[in-house]
């Protein structure tokens, strides 16, 4: 769109982190203006609504699965029933899965900022 054509005007009141967030990806685009950035992303932008249901029963999951963990690896340690690389291999297997949640957080779009 042509400013020319523009025949309506927005005022919008930020407090300083939404400000602070505004200038920031500003400064990352390409838009020439504020103006021309906020009319970007209203033709342009997306809006997500994201349903996190998901993930909270999977966090839920995890936290008990390391609970056990640990539960086990204290008896074990009590009684001397386990080696010790069983509960480093479980401790490595606890970790990856949480590394997996924070890549896949990290790669949505709507975490991006």
């Amino acid at each position: 769109m042509n400013n020319t054509e523009a025949k309506h005007s927005l005022h919008l009141y930020l407090n300083d982190d939404e400000n602070e967030l505004l200038e920031n990806k500003f400064r990352l685009s390409k838009a020439k203006s504020k103006s021309q950035f906020v009319r970007d992303l209203i033709v342009d932008g997306y809006i997500f609504d994201v349903d996190f249901s998901e993930l909270t029963r999977y966090n839920f999951l995890l936290s008990k699965i390391s609970t056990n963990i640990n539960q086990i690896a204290h008896r074990a340690n009590e009684t001397q029933s386990i080696y010790q690389a069983d509960i480093n291999s479980l401790r490595e297997e606890m970790n990856k899965l949480w590394q997996l949640q924070r890549s896949m957080l990290s790669n949505l779009p709507w975490a991006k900022q």
